[in-house]
């Protein structure tokens, strides 16, 4: 290259550096005016009342211990009422106030408005709802039922809805009320032999993100999480059915794989952290951002994926058909082993105790 080249090249290179540095500048300030704003959004949690559904146990219990640490005072809803009595002891001997427990199934409506009006009378006030309550069932579609269907859309949407549409007045009584609906990326891209998990969780995506914009004009912040797969134990207290032990022992090793899942409290850290901000959406690893964009840039990779995927699970045609096990019923040499001895841990830890 002559000089007169050489010198030609460099004034070009300067040039489009020039053009790209108010471009570089320019997104520079819209993240910091982002993280401004964000920051002016956040709330202390201390003496707020903070309304948990599945707080007795798992991820719930999780979020609820931190909650708590912060000066929260909560109230715990779950159908079982030893669950509840045994993660208000958790609580309280974490030297924090003793929660409210109300024993209840989210799927009846007059039981999940009785629960609101009952925490409502206990303190005052709600100025947070979480909703948490979750139940997965495992199992190739040939196995699953309508009943499994409404089970799902039961604890996923219609629980939720009832106990927002009833927290409501009293939300938007409260500066900087709250309200978080715990969905999964299972409820943005879909998994097979969890058709009928994502699909309650898909509803209740949708739920939540249209609530965000009708409610934004009373002041309600509303987060929709979307969680990747995480160590609090629940595959123990999850349902199975088909081959009912090899849908088990996949399902709790994947659970427990470092690196590809998740901690428990890491996640319910990270949650509570886009409840305080107010944030739109809290996606808890990076690999469910990604799943979500393949999907979307990317959806017949992904559909042949997941097909792919759905090959390698148990077949269908034998075990127990329609009868579901929990997975304390479907333990093998397989799972408890030490594969899935994080999950165990966090089984222990979670008050994922055996039914």
């Amino acid at each position: 290259m002559s000089r007169n080249d050489a010198s030609a090249t460099r004034r070009e290179m300067a040039h489009e550096d020039g053009r790209l540095l108010p471009v570089v500048a320019a997104g520079a300030a819209a993240w910091a005016v982002s993280r401004l704003i964000r920051r002016s959004r956040a709330i202390s949690f201390e003496g707020r009342v903070a309304v948990i559904s599945g707080g007795s146990r798992g991820l719930g219990l999780l979020i609820a211990r931190l909650l708590a640490a912060e000066g929260a005072r909560l109230a715990l809803l779950a159908r079982d009422p030893g669950e509840l009595e045994r993660a208000a002891d958790d609580i309280e001997g974490r030297g924090h106030e003793r929660p409210f427990i109300k024993p209840c199934d989210i799927r009846e409506r007059l039981q999940a408005e009785q629960a609101i009006r009952d925490a409502a009378a206990r303190f005052g006030r709600i100025d947070v709802l979480i909703n948490d309550a979750g139940t997965i069932e495992v199992g190739p579609l040939e196995h699953m039922t309508v009943n499994d269907f409404e089970t799902s859309m039961g604890v996923h949407f219609w629980g939720p809805l009832y106990l927002t549409l009833a927290v409501l007045p009293h939300l938007k009584r409260r500066p900087g009320a709250r309200l978080v609906n715990i969905s999964s990326i299972g409820g943005r891209v879909a998994v097979p032999h969890l058709v009928p998990y994502s699909a309650g969780k898909f509803a209740l995506t949708g739920l939540s993100d249209g609530l965000r914009a009708e409610l934004a004009k009373d002041g309600i912040r509303v987060t929709t999480v979307l969680p990747w797969l995480m160590r609090t134990g629940s595959p123990f207290n999850a349902w199975f059915k088909g081959q009912h032990r090899a849908e088990f022992a996949w399902f709790t090793i994947f659970d427990s794989l470092p690196g590809l899942t998740v901690d428990g409290e890491r996640a319910a850290r990270r949650i509570v952290d886009a409840c305080r901000h107010g944030d739109p959406e809290a996606v808890t690893a990076v690999y469910a951002r990604l799943a979500i964009v393949a999907d979307a840039l990317f959806p017949s990779l992904v559909a042949r994926s997941m097909a792919l995927m759905n090959r390698l699970l148990p077949a269908a045609g034998s075990g127990l058909g329609m009868e579901a096990r929990s997975g304390w019923q479907s333990r093998s040499r397989w799972a408890p082993s030490p594969l899935t001895r994080l999950t165990e841990k966090a089984t222990a830890a979670n008050n994922e105790v055996p039914r």
